[in-house]
């Protein structure tokens, strides 16, 4: 059996290491895009039984549920006044 020359070897690396590279950058691009995409909203309410339904895109925001300061566990609440 014959084994494989230098030059074999050599072009055996080659190859591995440029399918890596090739590999590496279209992960790169497919997770690019998918964080590109905006975020639609579709709502029942834009579309009507005889018309197209249509989407509408909308800023999203984080509302708080308290407002104001927070109340203080009990443990760390100072004495009763008296």
């Amino acid at each position: 059996m014959l084994s494989p020359t230098p030059n074999n070897a050599r072009l055996l690396v080659a190859v591995i290491g440029a399918s890596g590279v090739v590999a590496i950058g279209a992960l790169s691009v497919a997770i690019g895009q998918q964080q590109a995409e905006p975020a639609v909203m579709v709502s029942s309410a834009n579309s009507t039984a005889a018309g197209p339904t249509s989407a509408t895109t909308t800023p999203m925001m984080a509302v708080p549920l308290i407002k104001g300061p927070a109340p203080l566990p009990t443990e760390e609440q100072g004495p009763a006044a008296p």
